[in-house]
């Protein structure tokens, strides 16, 4: 089954058991997939997807740590039962371990040799671990690696 109908299923799910979080959570993340499927005048890819779900999660995160900051113990609540609600879709984040090899298997895929060659590296390895990765964990070890060289 694809995310986008596992979403929308869940959303089904939520509303018949009257759960507002998850209903109101999951209608966010629909409408931003529908926003993203007019903008690109298609449906979207799995990838464009997890991103989309990725920068959803990431929103909330950031949601969390300012309320904290302010003292706002109810929007910390709320923020952390949308992330869990959010998490149930996300895949498996990739281990450390997991993450340098397949860094190491793109740098060596398309040859590069130097920090300038970063651009190539990221371009194929970004789709690759989608949704499994944060982006700049990923931009940092391909860094490292291609300083270390």
């Amino acid at each position: 089954m694809s995310k986008k109908k596992e979403l929308e299923t869940a959303l089904k799910e939520a509303m018949l058991a009257k759960d507002q979080v998850s209903r109101n959570t999951l209608r966010l993340v629909l409408s931003a997939i529908k926003e993203g499927e007019i903008q690109k005048k298609e449906e979207l890819e799995e990838a464009d997807i997890l991103s989309i779900l990725q920068k959803q999660v990431k929103t909330r995160q950031e949601s969390l740590e300012e309320a904290k900051k302010v003292d706002r113990n109810d929007l910390v609540e709320e923020a952390k039962m949308e992330l869990k609600v959010l998490e149930k879709f996300m895949p498996s984040a990739m281990s450390d371990e997991e993450l340098t090899k397949l860094v190491t298997q793109h740098i060596e895929a398309v040859g590069a040799s130097t920090i300038s060659d970063m651009g190539k590296v990221m371009q194929g390895l970004l789709a690759e671990v989608a949704g499994r990765a944060d982006g700049g964990k990923v931009s940092q070890m391909v860094r490292e690696q291609l300083q270390g060289s």
